[in-house]
């Protein structure tokens, strides 16, 4: 356990801590700006953090939770792999060795001060790319393994002493469907690292390399007492909870996940196993270990203030069970697409769920549990040029102890917006005839969940069509008798006006004027019904 350092004010350190997140805020903000695809730029499916020279992640951008808690992973699979010197870059995005899924590039920078020979600190970038290859437009289908995904990136390097590995990047860029968009989008990451290695560097020149190591270790040690404070607020025991993924896409068996959570207020300490959780299946819904642990490290967060520097040092007292071969550690070559986007979701379901156990009065109803991932790709009419298109749809958020829950939001592990409909119309060949709230879908209760959206997208040139979305067949569920939300549904209505029913996991060729039909599900609701609601 950390002891407070005396000799550090606690003005000191909230300077330091403003000063290391404002970086990886910035670092963020540069990403965004300078990216190309409306994936990044206007959904902002992105997340950059920075890690001192122990791999130990000091500052994160406030992003997304299910890039963050699985980055210092990655970083550690970069320096177990590579000997990285001044001006080098590493790039990866192989699930097994790290990362979340093939879409998801990491860019990863050491940052040396004055003649080091070792990285004094690291700063990382990770972002979705709408395609990596693979059998599907967009690389977010219904494969079987990952080698059908999309090209596997372990850690290399892509800058070798500031000169970029042309030989490499062309290898990459002739994978993908899409390279114009994929080399601004690595180029805006690259110069986000540079930005955070920058900034901090100036934090290093105003207070010195050992002050600021001295400070880290106090910061990381602040976290660490802040979480073990919360843990010794939670009652002794077991709690234990289940929720099911519909189907993995091949067959239509529901898929469990099963939680324990094992409290030891004395130490302030918390065990947190997923055995009993099922087997990894042939869909893409498997999860890798650090998707499962960015879950928890998100859920624990959560616990805490706004102002709690979310550091390595919140998991010191935390231990993070998860049967290797299961659906939320999954081995190669499991396929694991959805896994970052659909099983994340469940998995923070199924922990809520069962803190809700130990802190009723806490935890929200289950949230829209769905990233409800609509991928199209084909060629754009107007250019001539292949594109593809993705994006994560929100629902509604779970009403909460003492307040209704909000219509059409992104909740939990994803933090990313809604494409505007002028910036969807101008970069791809769409026209999207309604966009709105689906009144009525949020659970009803003594506080209501939120509504889903409803959203509707006439095709204007031929595509390859791909849903990845959940809680079709089990509903968000409410909470101190709080009733369910409603699940989602999608459709492909034909130019005749002829609506076909869709699984929620499916791919399929759609023609001209074909219109994708999308309703996202509702969250559920707390508490029971009052006469006066």
């Amino acid at each position: 356990m950390q002891t407070e350092n005396k000799t550090i004010s606690p003005i000191e350190l909230a300077i330091f801590q403003s000063s290391v997140h404002s970086i990886a805020e910035e670092m963020g903000a540069a990403l965004r700006r300078t990216s190309i695809s409306p994936n990044i730029k206007e959904r902002r499916d992105y997340s950059c953090a920075l890690f001192d020279a122990k791999q130990r992640v000091i500052a994160m951008g406030d992003h997304m939770p299910v890039h963050l808690g699985a980055m210092p992973m990655s970083v550690k699979a970069v320096v177990d792999a590579l000997k990285l010197e001044e001006g080098d870059m590493a790039i990866l995005n192989d699930p097994y060795a790290g990362g979340t899924h093939l879409p998801d590039i990491t860019i990863l920078q050491p940052i040396f001060i004055g003649d080091s020979e070792a990285p004094a600190f690291y700063a990382a970038s990770r972002a979705h790319h709408s395609d990596v290859g693979g059998m599907y437009a967009g690389s977010m289908g219904p494969a079987q393994e990952i080698y059908q995904e999309g090209v596997r990136i372990p850690p290399i390097l892509l800058i070798r002493k500031g000169a970029m590995c042309r030989d490499v990047l062309a290898l990459l860029l002739a994978n993908v469907r899409t390279p114009v968009e994929r080399e601004g989008d690595l180029a805006a990451q690259i110069g986000a690292c540079r930005v955070g290695e920058r900034r901090i560097k100036e934090v290093v020149a105003k207070y010195g390399l050992a002050k600021v190591n001295e400070l880290i270790d106090e910061l990381l040690a602040y976290s660490e007492r802040l979480m073990r404070a919360e843990l010794r607020t939670m009652p002794a025991g077991v709690f234990e909870a289940e929720d099911f993924l519909d189907d993995d896409g091949v067959t239509e068996e529901p898929i469990r996940i099963a939680v324990a959570i094992r409290f030891d207020p004395a130490q302030g300490a918390a065990e947190i196993d997923f055995s009993g959780s099922a087997p990894q299946v042939t869909g893409s819904v498997n999860a890798v270990y650090p998707i499962t642990y960015a879950a928890c490290f998100y859920m624990l967060r959560c616990l805490l203030k706004d102002d709690a520097p979310a550091t390595a040092g919140l998991m010191h007292s935390v231990t993070v069970l998860a049967p290797e071969g299961t659906i939320v550690n999954a081995k190669l070559p499991s396929p694991v697409a959805a896994g970052n986007v659909e099983t994340s979701q469940r998995i923070t379901d199924v922990l809520l769920r069962a803190l809700a156990k130990a802190a009723p009065d806490r935890v929200p109803a289950a949230s829209y549990g769905t990233m409800s991932n609509l991928t199209v790709g084909g060629v754009d009419h107007r250019t001539g040029r292949p594109f593809t298109y993705y994006e994560t749809t929100a629902g509604g958020m779970g009403a909460r102890p003492g307040m209704d829950g909000i219509d059409g939001i992104h909740c939990h592990m994803t933090n990313s917006l809604n494409t505007p409909i002028e910036a969807l119309e101008y970069a791809y060949p769409f026209r999207v005839r309604s966009y709105g709230y689906r009144r009525g879908s949020g659970g009803e209760g003594k506080f209501r969940g939120g509504d889903g959206l409803i959203r509707e997208i006439e095709l204007l040139a031929p595509a390859r069509v791909t849903f990845l979305c959940d809680r079709r067949k089990f509903s968000p569920y409410g909470l101190a008798g709080g009733g369910e939300g409603k699940k989602g549904c999608a459709s492909l209505i034909a130019t005749t006006g002829e609506a076909t029913s869709l699984p929620g996991k499916c791919t399929l060729h759609a023609a001209q004027g074909d219109a994708v039909h999308v309703e996202t599900p509702g969250g559920g609701g707390w508490g029971v019904v009052t006469e006066d609601r």
